[in-house]
C-alpha cells in the first residue's frame, strides 16, 4: 500500500472516532423541548447545586450540559435532565 493511502485512511479512521465521541452524550429525556426546564431555571437548578464558573451551558442530544467547577474547584462536565434537573453524567476532573 502507498503512504498516502495508509495516512488517508488514518485520517479518516480518526475524524470518525472524533464523530463517535462527540456524539456520546447520554439520553437524558424522550419528552420533547417544549416539556424542558427554561434554561433560566435550569441555571438556578445548577447553582443551588453549587456548581460556579459556567464556562458553557448548551443543549447536547436531549440534556442539558455544563462545563463548570464544582463547590470545591474541581472541573466538572455534567449533563442534566432537563426535564427534572437530575444529574445524569458527572465527570469531574
Amino acid at each position: 500500500m502507498k503512504l498516502s493511502t495508509v495516512f488517508k485512511l488514518t485520517v479518516a479512521a480518526s475524524a470518525l472516532s472524533v464523530a463517535a465521541m462527540a456524539s456520546a452524550a447520554p439520553v437524558c429525556t424522550k419528552l420533547p423541548p417544549a416539556k424542558w426546564l427554561s434554561q433560566a431555571q435550569m441555571k438556578a437548578k445548577i447553582a443551588k447545586m453549587g456548581y460556579r464558573d459556567i464556562k458553557v451551558f448548551q443543549v447536547s442530544g436531549s440534556c442539558y450540559e455544563i462545563y463548570a467547577h464544582t463547590k470545591d474547584g474541581k472541573r466538572a462536565e455534567v449533563y442534566f435532565n432537563p426535564v427534572t434537573g437530575a444529574v445524569i453524567q458527572n465527570n469531574v476532573d
